[in-house]
């Protein structure tokens, strides 16, 4: 148990709105459930997407699913994985129940539970936990990270070394994750390899960093923004290219014998991209698609381009691990080989959570961080 917690949070109650900073309230912990003093929460596209609508949730909502924080309480009973009061952790966005036919596939992104109870913006036990003005308050993706605090189950909060500054802890739970995860857990990007990058926001500039971490020969990102791709260079890509004025299917084959790549990222997010990812691929390639457009949109391909033995596949997380992942890159962070600096693009208090969205959609963020 704990006493009633009263707290700001930035709420959503509509479509195509601002979101409004106000006081809501946490008024119990069910066993299993850890209280997190938020300390830093990173604006995601994800979080944007809900906010236009484009992604519909139950209202009113707390957005907010990349986050890091301090552990300020329990929940009854010994199921808390080892976490005690004061605990650095960095929050993630998947649990799983560890059981389901998805769970026992090594499928936890699938896991039934999760998927389920994730669409009604309720806590993973299917219950609330958050409440404003008396009323249920729902939660995205069972974090609710833009507020004060945010009550999750155990496993959703990871432990991180002490030294790591929280600031920078949060872009690890959806972005860092999903970018690095894919060319390192999905793709297995292989050494001496050519690889294309599409979209370099965070989980494009990740993927760069993935690839070259497994050893990758040539990485190619590609863009329409030039800022983004000098970021890129400084992200360890070995080539550029702004798609605006150079064909980056004649420029990667030119890098590649005529083939093209052998690991290809779509992170940008859009139909052509995704048409474009096939053809940036060599036969027998490797294709991932991290972006994604409206679900209710159509992405059309010509048949032969899904020809020659290409592997294609979509990934929401990276194939995360976050008990073995989040501690890996903290550590990876904290000795100088995965750049984490370079993806705050902002800083600011939760009060100008607004301008932090307005940043987003100008195209001038890949990621602006809330500091608690």
């Amino acid at each position: 148990m704990v006493a009633v917690v009263e707290f700001r949070a930035a709420v959503m109650h509509q479509a195509g709105a601002p979101l409004s900073i106000e006081t809501v309230t946490i008024d119990h912990l069910a066993p299993g459930d850890v209280l997190v003093r938020t300390k830093a929460a990173s604006i995601c596209h994800t979080d944007l997407e809900v906010l236009e609508g484009e992604l519909a949730y139950p209202l009113p909502m707390i957005l907010g699913h990349e986050a890091a924080g301090v552990v300020e309480a329990l929940g009854n009973g010994d199921d808390h994985g080892g976490l005690a009061i004061g605990d650095a952790v960095a929050l993630h966005w998947n649990p799983h129940c560890g059981h389901c036919f998805y769970c026992d596939n090594d499928q936890t992104i699938l896991c039934e539970p999760y998927t389920r109870n994730r669409a009604d913006g309720r806590h993973f036990d299917g219950h609330y936990r958050h409440s404003l003005n008396g009323q249920p308050l729902h939660m995205l993706m069972y974090l609710g990270g833009f507020a004060e605090y945010m009550v999750v189950p155990a496993q959703s909060a990871v432990k991180l070394p002490a030294e790591m500054p929280l600031d920078r802890a949060c872009l690890l739970g959806c972005g860092v994750m999903t970018g690095f995860g894919a060319a390192t857990r999905v793709a297995r990007v292989a050494w001496g390899s050519v690889v294309a990058v599409q979209g370099c926001g965070a989980i494009g500039l990740s993927a760069i960093q993935g690839a070259r971490a497994n050893g990758a020969a040539r990485v190619i990102a590609i863009d329409l923004d030039d800022a983004k791709l000098e970021r890129a260079r400084a992200l360890d890509a070995t080539d550029v290219c702004n798609a605006a004025s150079v064909d980056p299917v004649v420029m990667v084959k030119e890098m590649s014998h005529g083939r093209g790549a052998d690991f290809v990222f779509e992170c940008a997010g859009n139909e052509e991209a995704f048409r474009q990812s096939v053809r940036l691929s060599r036969p027998g390639g490797d294709v991932v698609w991290l972006g994604k457009v409206n679900v209710d949109k159509d992405v059309a391909f010509k048949w032969g381009t899904l020809m020659g033995e290409r592997r294609i596949v979509r990934s929401s997380y990276g194939g995360a691990k976050p008990a073995e992942d989040f501690p890996a890159l903290a550590r990876a962070y904290l000795n100088g080989t995965l750049k984490l600096d370079e993806l705050v693009t902002a800083r600011i208090p939760l009060d100008d959570i607004n301008h932090g969205f307005d940043l987003l959609r100008q195209g001038e963020a890949i990621r602006t961080v809330i500091e608690f």
